[in-house]
This record gives structure tokens, sequence and C-alpha cells, in this order.
């Protein structure tokens, strides 16, 4: 199994972001300088980890709240 690469957040205006799920597409809401690993609430998957500051997703942002 392959790992998934994450990217670190940058330049985000607000506090929340909206992340695509890259393996059953739902959507998710998370805290942008999250604390503890984000997993999809639908299958499971990992899709932030955090780095000290903003996240690291694996997934799409779709949108900023």
């Amino acid at each position: 199994m392959a790992e998934k690469k994450f990217i670190k957040v940058r330049k985000i205006k607000g506090k929340f972001i909206k992340i695509k799920c890259p393996d059953c597409n739902s959507e998710q809401v998370t805290f942008v300088k999250a604390s503890s690993h984000v997993n999809c609430s639908v299958c499971g998957a990992k899709l932030a980890e955090p780095t000290g500051g903003n996240v690291a997703i694996s997934g799409e942002i779709v949108g900023e709240i």
C-alpha cells in the first residue's frame, strides 16, 4: 500500500477549511491549525495531520469558512 502524500496548507484567510476525501469524495470541515489527526467520517482515511502550525492535508481543499 502506497503512503499518501501530505501537503502543508498555506495562505488561508479563514479558520476552517473543507477537505474533500481522495478515497470516497466526501467532504469534511476541519480547523486550519488542528492539533490532532483528522480522519474521514465516512471511510476512515487520514485527511490531515498536525505540523505545529497549519495542518498538512492529503485531500483537496474545497472551500474556506
